[in-house]
Formats: structure tokens, C-alpha cells, sequence
């Protein structure tokens, strides 16, 4: 093996990215799309209201708070370490090479599961739309799956840029068409004509009427699930016009939008329909794992129709925008000698992570393909179990971000609420959710599958996990990852290799 190549900090374009071209509406936008707003409700609404009932609102709301505590993480982290990286980075600078790398690795196998979920979700709908009704490892489901992430990982190798336009258009759509059914939804209610009309109550939003714990858990894991993806934002940092303030504003904009969208929607579709278990109401678990399909006739009448396009548009939209972070994130690594330097090539033209974008498309497609030609119900336990590496890698991000600054706490109020309390409280409590996950997903009756007498998602969770000691293990015995496993390329003290201030805004939206 030949000597290391020495990296260039110095690089006025930073890691050759294109900067400049998001301003704090293109990046909200990004952050939005990732998190597939009509997608996550209709995934995920039905099955926290048949864990706590009317509690349903109150339940996103209990979610939505470690979210915007880690939102917090993410801020500081990135003023002071504005690094594609994001978790990786920050990571290996405040715990050390290992650590960082089994975050980059948390970042990388959430990206890879959920991009085969989304693809399948978006293609199901597609058929469903031209009126076919398929079983999921149908050819024709697979096959329009595949070429989704195939075009999707081709925006994302084409820019930012042709990517930002279309998610403009495509989050425009997704809203228009909640928007319409907020508004469908409690003008049935007012007029007297919807299936259940169910009056408002404040302890919708009263927290402390959960009657079950079990309940409550499950409703919090749940509805954490729907607010992730807003970090994508954070990992577009040095392509922003300023990398330092407008991927952190961004970030807490979206969760916040995030909020006020489910919470919104969650009280308009239980005022429409009620709690019943039958017919149309939320309580009906024939409902639960796609409640608009359910009531979009009832609603929309001949219109309905507006509703599935909106889940396939959210779906495809959060395929693209999900490859973006995990592109970034093992570029970073790449750069930094936590993967081998192919991984840092960005396109000369498109500037753009070119090989990290390509491999992230075709690992997804041989994630899905091999997964649903094994068995459909083991690729839904590996999305059951997407909870785990989110709740793995946010958790790192907090404890990291409280580590790293901990010389600065004692200056100020400011320095000791938003650089440790907040995230090392919202960490506190996504460390209990993945443990409280794990548990729950050991039970055999836990999910579609049992592997080696236990939960399947357990097993396929905590091993997509473990799969990552080995691949790190593995790298680490190659001469090219000395420096950084013995924290040379990238440590507390190293200037992270991030561009000059851009001299032109190339952004559509002026960068603003």
C-alpha cells in the first residue's frame, strides 16, 4: 500500500462542493421534504391513535420536544463546525475516531432502509393511482421502485441546484393537498355532514391523560419516526450561502413547521372521522396503516384522487432528499480517511458527491431488490426498525455536542441551556427510546418475523448496527485509515475542510 495522501486543509472550496446555492428557504424546503410530511401521517397517524386514543395530539407534541432540544445540538455544532459531515464530524471530535464512525454509520443505514421503504411506498401508490391494486413484491412494484431511486439518485447527482426546484414544487403540492383536507375535513364538521363529527377538546392536549404507559411509549416512538429528517439540511451546510447561521435556522424552522403540520392535521382528521373502531373512524385497525385511503372518497368525492397523488409525490420527494445526507456524510468520511478516498470525489461540473451519490442509489437498489426477493415481511421489519438508528445517531449528536463545548459552559446562561442542557436532555431521552425500542422489538410478537427465537426487527435493528463494528473493524485494518484511527486527519483541533465565503449566490430562491 502506498503512503497516504495528505489533505489539503487549506482548499479555499473546501471539500469541492457547490457553495452558495441554498439560502434559509431552499434548505427549509430540503428539511421539510425529507421528513415526507403527507407520507409519515398517513404511515403513522392511525397507529398512534390506536395506542392512546384522543392523546393522539398531545402524543406528537411530547415527541416533537427531544427533536427540537437536538435541534438545538445541531446548531451550535454547526456554527462552530459548519462540516458535511454532521454527525461523523462532530462526532469523532468530541468522542474520537470509533465513535464518529459508527454515527456516520447510524446516518448511513437509516438512508438506506427508509430509501427502500420510500420506493416502495411511492411505487404501491403509483399502481394504486392507474388502478391496480398489487401485492408489494409484485414485479411491477419492484420495478417501479427501482427506477424511482434510480431517477431520484440521478437529481441528486445532477446538483442541489435541479434538486431544490423540484422540491420546491413537489413540498408545494404535498401542502396544498393537506391543506385541502384540513379544510375539507372541518368544513363536513361545521356543516354536520362528516361520518363522525367530533367535537374539540382541550384534553386533547392535556399530557397527563395517558391511561396507558405502554400506550404512551409506543405513541412517542411512533411519532418520533414522522419528525426525522430535518438534519438533511444541516448536511447541505457548506453548499448554503452562509454555512454557519442558515442550516441551524433552518433546521429549528422545520421542526417547528413539522409541528404545527401534524398537530394541525391530527386534530382536523379526529374532529372529521372520531375515535370509532368502525367504518371510517381512527380507532378501526382496518384504517391504521393508511387512514387517508380510507376516507379520501368520503371526503374529496370524486377528488380523492388528490390525496394519493400527494402521498406518492411525498414519498418520491423524500427519496431524493434523503440520499443527499448520506451522499454528504461518507464524503466526508472519505475526506477525512474514515472510508477509502473514492468516496471524496465531487463532480467537477455539478459539484456534487459524485461516487458517495452514485453508491448510495445502488446499494438502496440492492437493499430493496435482495430484501423483497427474501421476504417482503423482513424488509418491513428492517423499517420497523428504523427507529433504532435514528434515535442512535441523534443521541450521539447530543452527547457530542455537550462534550465538545463543555469548556464553555460556565460562561453564560446561553452557553449552558443551548450548548448542554437542551442537548444533552433531548439525547437523555432518545437514549431511552432506543432502549425502550430494542425492548420492545426483542418480543417475538413484535413485528412480522421471528429470527433465531426472537423479534426479527430486534434482530435486523441491532444488526444493521453491529454490521457496522464489523465494516469499521475491517477498514481500520488497511493502511489508508491510520490517520484517522489514530485521530490525525480529523480531531478536536483540526480545521474542517469547508469553503471560503462564496462570492456568488447561485441560489433560485436569492438565498434568502
Amino acid at each position: 500500500m502506498s503512503a497516504t495522501t495528505p489533505i489539503h486543509l487549506e482548499r479555499p472550496d473546501g471539500k469541492g462542493l457547490a457553495a452558495g446555492t441554498l439560502g434559509l428557504w431552499g434548505s427549509t424546503v430540503i428539511g421539510l421534504a425529507s421528513t415526507a410530511p403527507v407520507y409519515s401521517l398517513v404511515a403513522t397517524l392511525g397507529y398512534v391513535v390506536l395506542a392512546v386514543g384522543a392523546q393522539a395530539p398531545i402524543a406528537f407534541i411530547i415527541a416533537f420536544v427531544p427533536m427540537l432540544l437536538i435541534a438545538f445540538a445541531y446548531r451550535e455544532l454547526n456554527n462552530a463546525v459548519p462540516d458535511c459531515g454532521t454527525t461523523f464530524t462532530w462526532g469523532t471530535k468530541a468522542f474520537g475516531p470509533w465513535v464518529g464512525w459508527m454515527g456516520g454509520w447510524g446516518v448511513a443505514v437509516a438512508g438506506m432502509v427508509v430509501l427502500a421503504n420510500l420506493a416502495q411506498i411511492a411505487s404501491v401508490y403509483f399502481w394504486s393511482l392507474i388502478g391496480f391494486d398489487l401485492e408489494n413484491n409484485d414485479w411491477r412494484i419492484v420495478l417501479v421502485a427501482v427506477l424511482f431511486i434510480a431517477a431520484m439518485t440521478w437529481v441528486s447527482w445532477r446538483g442541489v441546484e435541479i434538486g431544490e426546484r423540484i422540491q420546491n414544487v413537489l413540498l408545494g403540492i404535498q401542502y396544498l393537498a393537506l391543506a385541502i383536507f384540513v379544510v375539507a375535513a372541518l368544513w363536513q364538521f361545521f356543516a354536520g355532514t362528516a361520518p363522525n363529527p367530533t367535537p374539540f377538546e382541550m384534553e386533547w392536549l392535556n399530557p397527563f391523560a395517558f391511561t396507558s404507559w405502554p400506550g404512551f411509549t409506543e405513541s412517542i416512538l411512533l411519532a418520533l419516526f414522522i419528525y426525522w429528517g430535518w438534519d438533511t439540511c444541516l448536511a447541505l451546510n457548506e453548499e448554503t450561502k452562509d454555512p454557519k447561521k442558515i442550516p441551524g435556522r433552518a433546521a429549528l424552522l422545520t421542526t417547528v413547521i413539522l409541528l404545527v403540520t401534524y398537530v394541525g392535521v391530527t386534530i382536523a382528521a379526529m374532529m372529521y372521522a372520531g375515535l370509532g373502531a368502525e367504518g371510517t373512524g381512527l380507532g378501526n385497525e382496518a384504517n391504521a396503516d393508511d387512514f387517508f385511503l380510507a376516507i379520501k372518497d368520503g371526503l374529496l368525492g370524486p377528488f380523492g384522487w388528490v390525496l394519493v397523488v400527494a402521498v406518492v409525490l411525498s414519498a418520491i420527494s423524500s427519496t431524493q432528499t434523503t440520499i443527499l445526507p448520506t451522499a454528504r456524510g461518507t464524503l466526508a468520511m472519505g475526506v477525512y480517511r474514515a472510508l477509502p478516498a473514492k468516496f471524496k470525489d465531487v463532480h467537477p461540473t455539478y459539484k456534487t458527491p459524485s461516487f458517495s451519490t452514485i453508491v448510495m442509489g445502488v446499494v438502496a437498489i440492492a437493499y430493496y431488490i435482495g430484501m423483497t426477493l427474501i421476504s417482503d415481511d423482513i424488509l418491513q421489519d428492517s423499517i420497523l426498525s428504523l427507529g433504532l438508528a435514528i434515535a442512535f445517531y441523534y443521541a450521539i449528536t447530543g452527547f457530542a455536542c455537550a462534550w465538545y463545548f463543555r469548556k464553555d459552559l460556565t460562561r453564560s446562561a446561553r452557553e449552558f441551556f443551548f450548548k448542554g442542557l437542551f442537548p444533552v436532555l433531548g439525547a437523555a431521552m432518545l437514549t431511552w427510546a432506543f432502549v425502550q425500542s430494542a425492548i420492545d422489538m426483542y418480543d417475538v410478537d413484535y413485528g412480522y418475523t421471528v429470527l433465531l427465537g426472537i423479534g426479527g426487527t430486534f434482530v435486523i435493528g441491532i444488526g444493521a448496527l453491529a454490521f457496522g463494528l464489523v465494516l469499521m473493524f475491517v477498514w481500520y485494518l488497511f493502511p489508508r485509515s491510520k490517520r484517522f484511527f489514530r485521530g490525525e486527519s480529523l480531531n478536536r483541533d483540526t480545521q474542517v475542510m469547508v469553503p471560503d465565503e462564496p462570492g456568488l449566490i447561485r441560489s433560485i430562491d436569492g438565498g434568502i
